[in-house]
């Protein structure tokens, strides 16, 4: 039985590769990173929020800050479920999204975590407010308890 922390998860299923394996033998940091970055773009997407959109309102998500705590290995060959939650929206600049990652054979967490996203515009890179499309889009999913 798989336990997500919070309810409403966007859920993404990866098998662990041999090339995300560190010299400890186990899955390296960076790539829980990989990981979080793939969940948060594929979830964007399904919310509507492709890079045509982001290209056509000059606007983008990029990340400014996050936090893990790695709480046991994967290893090769494991099937990991990635989940992520938008739990706030200011409506202006920042969203933050939440992580889970569970091993699926045993119902292990493995990682949690979470990312402040910051709207900026893509020609410049400097913050900006998010558009409309945006608001509607990055919509809070879960809230935390």
């Amino acid at each position: 039985m798989i336990e997500w922390d919070l309810p409403g998860v966007h859920q993404l299923e990866v098998v662990v590769a041999a090339e995300s394996i560190d010299v400890m033998g186990h899955v390296n940091n960076t790539e829980y990173l990989r990981f979080m970055e793939k969940i948060a773009w594929q979830h964007t997407q399904v919310l509507g929020l492709g890079w045509d959109v982001y290209q056509r309102l000059n606007r983008g998500m990029v990340a400014r800050h996050t936090e893990v705590d790695y709480l046991a290995p994967a290893f090769e060959g494991e099937k990991l479920l990635i989940g992520t939650w938008i739990v706030e929206n200011d409506q202006r600049l920042t969203l933050t999204r939440r992580y889970q990652i569970i091993r699926e054979s045993d119902g292990v967490t493995l990682l949690r975590g979470r990312t402040k996203w910051v709207c900026v515009a893509l020609d410049s890179g400097k913050p900006k407010r998010m558009p409309a499309e945006f608001l509607a889009g990055y919509q809070v999913t879960a809230t935390e308890q």
